[in-house]
């Protein structure tokens, strides 16, 4: 594996293959969107085919939910599962007190739900995403359809009073046509570069009409798991306030992932 592998898909395979400790027999687990959190599933998936580990996840995409399927694993609803063990997720921007910017896969609504649903939030990572302050990745909102063009206006208007140094928002697109999240509605792109409250951003942009949630994830994560291209692993707990170091030697094996890549 290690020859055909990255040193980013050796970073994010470290850290998704360490998440995935977290999981118990019988857990229900949110199964995060994007590339890191797609590792995550396929080593999920390994260990209910090798293990027989019986767990139920509740996925935050149609990708995800098709690919945990592909896997053995069993997928139901959040309103059937209700309340979640577990998530497990990846991030664009991570800083030091575990905040987070989500959604450069245009899923951050569906993952934030599934997130605040869970008794733990556990983050996985390549090393490339810890910041020192939120906002160089740019910061997602999802808008509904109607009126999207007025509401990015109000967000411009509002971002002139706030602690950010850039206040360009686009509308993200797929191909010719604007993207379409899985509810159904637009994403709209704030090219901020640096955001200096990031929690009172977020309360101000979801007051905003037309805007249904912003990629802000405020004291949602307790548990980062970092990895690095070299195998080492870092994790570290928010609630207890400690840190790990870990390391995951690579083996030669059928690669089970060449098919995750960005």
């Amino acid at each position: 594996m290690s020859g055909e592998l990255s040193p980013i898909d050796k970073a994010k395979f470290v850290a998704a293959k360490r998440a995935t400790d977290f999981v118990e027999d019988g857990m229900r687990v949110g199964l995060g969107t994007g590339s890191t959190a797609a590792w995550m599933v396929k080593c999920l998936g390994e260990r209910v085919r090798k293990e027989g580990l019986k767990i139920t996840g509740v996925p935050t995409s149609t990708r995800t939910a098709d690919l945990a399927r592909s896997l053995g694993i069993k997928v139901v609803s959040l309103e059937e599962a209700k309340w979640l063990d577990l998530t497990i997720d990846g991030a664009d921007e991570i800083d030091g007190d575990l905040n987070l910017i989500k959604g450069g896969g245009g899923a951050h609504l569906q993952e934030k739900v599934v997130a605040t649903a869970s008794d733990r939030m556990v983050v996985i990572a390549d090393a490339a995403k810890e910041v020192e302050t939120l906002g160089a990745f740019p910061l997602p909102i999802e808008v509904i359809r109607f009126g999207w063009r007025t509401t990015q206006a109000l967000v411009e208007e509002m971002l002139i009073s706030m602690d950010v140094l850039g206040r360009d928002v686009t509308l993200r697109m797929q191909g010719d046509a604007p993207f379409i999240s899985d509810e159904g509605n637009h994403i709209l792109d704030l090219h901020l570069n640096r955001i200096g409250n990031p929690r009172e951003l977020a309360l101000v942009l979801n007051q905003v009409p037309g805007v249904v949630e912003n990629g802000l994830f405020i004291d949602i994560c307790d548990t980062v798991v970092i990895g690095h291209g070299d195998g080492r692993i870092e994790t570290r707990d928010i609630n207890n306030g400690t840190t790990e170091d870990t390391r995951l030697d690579f083996v030669e094996e059928d690669n089970l992932f060449k098919d995750l890549s960005d």
